[in-house]
């Protein structure tokens, strides 16, 4: 499987991942055709920059004869006459986009974005991914100003410049042909951005909507590093967030910010390559996992389930528990969850909300699991899943998906183990490779 990883230390915009695109091997040429098929009066210009030592290709955006720069994040700007942006729409402040434009932008509704959008001659894939992402763009905005997403109207968004950055990544990365978009956590950056309703701290309110489930942070620059619309790309692009995946790289670039920090690299970077369960025969996939622990010597039994329980409702992709001897001989339970990084927090805090621990010890750990698969069977008494693993493509291992099996036993009346024998049969009995 071909797989592009993107490592967002420096944030992302949608300049930025048109420049990295570009630097990566998509052909200029497929962006300008997307462009030029839109319908509007804009232009792309490409160029090499160097950022903190770094070579990377800049994509601006030329609307009406005229360059939208300079490209610099709203902390930067908060000494700026306040005319100079009062036009903006209050979320959208691009990493590297500022119009200097004295009037308003028109506003335009999502209705009139997808006419646009829908008459370009670009593919039906890109398309709905363009439409996507201004989609949750939408329902971002209109979360925040309690609105129908119909009745967003999207100024800075909405402008041509924006149009453009959102159309061609959605062109740009289907000529990446890549099967998996992945990124890494994303640096907010920090400060303030001033806007039409008034000044917000970085990260702004709809880009804070838009990374909800995404593991973010910031290194203590004092800037915008994560715009709206770099964080629709990534929230309708990427599939996943993880560190840097195991892969056969073949290729990568850097897409540039326009500001040059000192000592920091302002640049995106996208590496291509084969992952590695494809050159290594699809043998298993890596991911990590966060695991949580608490010595439990005091906490009523009963409890124990309950919080089992609390725990793998609110996304644990498993909660054990284990005799322990403490010291001065003292018996214990020692309560185990494993859970995805980005849900730790939440879960350390049912530990300490449902148990008598004053500590949970916490660690990031490394998982490889095999391919899984779910097919069904039939048997006399209905249908069941069965779930199966496979390494290099042969079957490993299969079982009867035990909530199905013990569902039918109750209905029926019969005894849990026929079931689940009966499952296992059915699916053997069919010519799947046990």
């Amino acid at each position: 499987m071909r797989i592009a990883y993107l490592e967002c230390f420096s944030g992302i915009s949608g300049d930025m991942f048109l420049g990295a695109l570009v630097d990566a091997g998509v052909s200029p040429q497929v962006l300008e055709h997307a462009v030029a098929s839109l319908g509007v009066e804009a232009r792309l210009e490409f160029s090499r920059v160097v950022r903190s030592g770094i070579s990377a290709t800049k994509v601006d955006v030329w609307t009406n004869g005229e360059k939208d720069s300079p490209r610099e994040p709203y902390s930067e700007r908060q000494d700026a006459p306040e005319h100079s942006h009062a036009h903006q729409h209050e979320h959208h402040h691009s990493h590297d986009d500022e119009n200097q434009h004295p009037e308003p932008a028109p506003g335009r509704g999502l209705s009139e974005i997808r006419q646009i959008i829908s008459a370009a001659a670009i593919s039906d894939a890109a398309r709905r991914t363009a439409v996507s992402i201004f989609e949750a763009l939408g329902q971002a905005e209109s979360k925040i100003h309690n609105a129908s997403i119909e009745n967003v109207h999207f100024h800075e968004v909405g402008a041509v410049d924006a149009i453009v950055d959102i159309v061609c990544a959605a062109v740009g990365a289907e000529a990446l042909g890549v099967d998996q978009i992945i990124c890494s956590p994303l640096n907010l950056g920090g400060g303030a951005v001033r806007c039409a309703h008034g000044t917000f701290p970085v990260p702004a309110p709809a880009t804070v909507e838009l990374l909800a489930g995404a593991p973010v942070y910031s290194s203590g620059l004092q800037a915008e590093l994560v715009t709206p619309t770099g964080a629709a790309i990534v929230h309708i692009l990427a599939s996943r967030f993880a560190a840097f995946p195991e892969m056969k790289i073949e290729k990568s670039g850097y897409g540039a910010g326009t500001r040059d920090f000192p000592g920091h690299p302002n640049v995106l970077r996208l590496t291509v390559g084969e992952a590695a369960s494809s050159f290594l025969g699809a043998r298993c996939t890596s991911d990590t996992i966060t695991v949580l622990e608490a010595n439990l010597d005091d906490l009523n039994p009963q409890i124990f389930g309950y919080v089992m329980e609390r725990a793998l409702s609110e996304g644990a992709l498993d909660a054990f528990a284990v005799p322990v001897q403490m010291k001065k001989n003292r018996p214990a339970t020692l309560l185990t969850i494993l859970c995805k990084p980005e849900d730790a927090a939440r879960l350390s805090q049912l530990i300490f909300a449902e148990t008598t621990t004053l500590g949970v010890r916490r660690r990031d750990e490394t998982r490889q699991t095999l391919a899984r698969r779910w097919e069904s069977v039939s048997t006399p008494w209905g249908e069941v899943r069965i779930k199966i693993a496979s390494m290099n493509g042969t079957v490993t291992n299969y079982a009867p998906e035990y909530e199905d099996c013990r569902r039918i036993a109750a209905e029926h009346g019969v005894p849990l183990k026929s079931v689940m024998q009966e499952a296992a049969r059915a699916y053997t009995g069919r010519g799947a490779n046990p």
